[in-house]
């Protein structure tokens, strides 16, 4: 057996540590928000909710689950996010499987890509030119604009780099066309980038509250992080839609709570079946230009 020095041991000690106490910092808020969320109104109010419920109770999901509004923006939410990821994995998987290749004027269009990264048109600029496409107090404007990204671009090219010309030579010479090599070589192979871009753009998609605010007149028409952002940072209480019997017996804090938790859970939900993906993803994305 390989014998460990007490450096080493000292490390792992200090190290396992501090994994630990950054878990307990991500972990132990979601766990006081599922608390209130399920505690009675008198308990909140006094402030005695820590990481159990007290007084367990679920009307504050009853009600919000109630709420049509917001029904209607996890539902906004939902089709911004598949919608989104879907449209964005199109533009970015074409794009980095034509950029993979060496031709002529490719470092041009890298770099023209690239300025994108490094720069944006500005708050204003952008307002006017998506209100001059039609893209005001409409759908799209969840979808199109943020549609391309340079940084995962940059992973995906990476990743198809790395993959042996050889396959991709066979499969030319077998009467293959670029296409059903991208579908039938590229992609199986590249399973670990894929999930991890998709993962950056889901996560993206359905954080992002700001489009929402900037560009809808309507709050019917918020997804679930612009009308969180509205009730919870806004403390806007007619988005709630409590009538004054829930509004007494209840506390804004526990139905907040609620909808702030809910929120949270798809994205939850989702890190588990990509999470294997991640780290190789990220690594083998970054290994070449």
């Amino acid at each position: 057996m390989k014998r460990v020095s007490t450096g080493r041991k000292i490390f792992i000690v200090c190290n396992t540590a501090f994994l630990v106490l950054m878990a307990l910092l991500c972990v132990l808020p979601l766990v006081n928000l599922l608390a209130i969320s399920l505690s009675e109104k008198a308990a909140v109010n006094s402030g005695i909710v820590t990481f159990w419920p007290v007084n367990f109770t679920i009307t504050a999901y009853e009600r919000t689950f109630q709420n049509a509004n917001f029904i209607r923006s996890i539902m906004i939410s939902i089709a911004r996010t598949v919608i989104g990821t879907l449209l964005s994995m199109a533009v970015i998987v074409t794009a980095g499987y034509a950029l993979s290749k060496d031709f002529r004027g490719r470092t041009a269009l890298m770099w023209f890509f690239v300025f994108t990264m490094l720069f944006s048109g500005g708050l204003i600029p952008s307002y006017i030119l998506n209100s001059a496409l039609g893209l005001k107090n409409n759908f799209w404007v969840y979808i199109i604009p943020g549609a391309f990204s340079c940084y995962n671009l940059i992973l995906i090219m990476n990743f198809f780099k790395s993959i042996p010309k050889a396959l991709e030579e066979a499969a030319l010479v077998d009467g293959a066309n670029f296409f059903q090599i991208l579908w039938k070589i590229f992609l199986p192979l590249s399973k670990a980038g894929l999930a991890t871009v998709a993962l950056f753009i889901m996560v993206g998609n359905w954080n992002e509250w700001f489009t929402g605010i900037l560009y809808m007149s309507d709050t019917k028409n918020y997804p679930l992080a612009s009308f969180l952002q509205v009730i919870v940072v806004q403390n806007n209480k007619q988005d709630l839609a409590l009538d004054p019997t829930t509004a007494a017996a209840m506390s804004e804090r526990t139905i907040k709570a609620a909808q702030v938790f809910i929120g949270a859970v798809p994205i939850l939900m989702v890190y588990p079946f990509l999470q294997k993906h991640f780290a190789k993803g990220i690594v083998m994305g970054a290994v070449k230009e």
